[in-house]
């Protein structure tokens, strides 16, 4: 069969154009977004051996697992990340937080950001990026995804200083300028967690209600804190008021939202008073 043949044959499959073509340059080994290679090669035949690969591919495909998982990588604010299953594939909706942190503060500042949760590094290492003057860390619970952090800090050239530990427990006595996380925020049992099963559920589930987290890094965000100093947080479309009630009951001020690419709150954050 050809490519342009196994092509229309995932199309006809009820397979996204994108999400085929992806698949199949996978299935070749070359880079999943070389889509141009492939219209020029519309006729080439398909070896046995990629055809194989593409099988196993599409079984993984159809079980639910990401296409991030499957490529490795992730695009995320202009960064290549890889990643795999230790970690959350990073969303684009997450973005919307990194560049609400970038608004609050002036191109030219130093800063010490505390990136809570990193996971992938994703967040931390976009506003490195960015803003190459912070002195950025970045800390998870898990072993497993500080280690794809670090690597994708590596093969980025970009310095972050990583931290094991839960929460604010990971920087003890440490003040930061901005705090930012992207906390798990799904409640236990919610029906939507079926279609995350191949991602990390540490990193997804937080209580009954998905607010263990965020009160957790509520109430310990103003210890660490420098005065003045941001927290912001993403969380679930309807969590906004709950979020907000919660920094409001804490002594933040300057409490506000952002809106995701749907132009529904999905950050919420607040500052702490430069004096008390």
């Amino acid at each position: 069969m050809t490519l342009g043949a196994q092509l229309a044959a995932l199309a006809a499959a009820g397979l996204p154009r994108l999400e085929a073509q992806q698949l199949l340059l996978l299935a070749l080994e070359r880079d999943p977004h070389a889509r141009a290679w492939l219209l020029t090669h519309d006729h080439t035949e398909l070896a046995p051996v990629a055809a194989e690969r593409l099988a196993q591919l599409l079984a993984r495909h159809r079980a639910g697992e990401p296409m991030a998982y499957l490529r490795g990588e992730q695009a995320f604010f202009g960064l290549d990340l890889r990643i795999d299953p230790r970690v959350l594939a990073p969303r684009p909706d997450t973005e919307t937080l990194v560049q609400w942190a970038l608004d609050t503060q002036p191109d030219t500042a130093a800063l010490r950001a505390l990136d809570l949760g990193t996971g992938s590094g994703a967040i931390a290492l976009a506003l490195k990026h960015q803003r190459p003057a912070w002195h950025v860390t970045a800390s998870d619970a898990s072993a497993d995804a500080l280690a794809v952090a670090r690597a994708n800090a590596g093969r980025l050239g970009l310095a972050v200083d990583f931290r094991l530990g839960h929460w604010l427990a990971a920087v003890p006595g440490e003040r930061f300028g901005l705090i930012v996380s992207n906390p798990p925020y799904i409640a236990d049992g919610d029906p939507h967690l079926a279609a995350l099963r191949h991602e990390p559920i540490g990193a997804l589930t937080a209580g009954a209600d998905g607010l263990d987290d965020i009160r957790t890094i509520v109430a310990q965000a103003p210890d660490a804190l420098a005065p003045g100093g941001w927290l912001l947080l993403e969380h679930g479309h309807d969590q906004a008021p709950a979020v907000q009630a919660l920094l409001r009951e804490r002594g933040f001020g300057a409490i506000g939202g952002r809106t995701d690419l749907a132009g529904i709150v999905r950050c919420s954050g607040g500052r702490w008073p430069a004096a008390r």
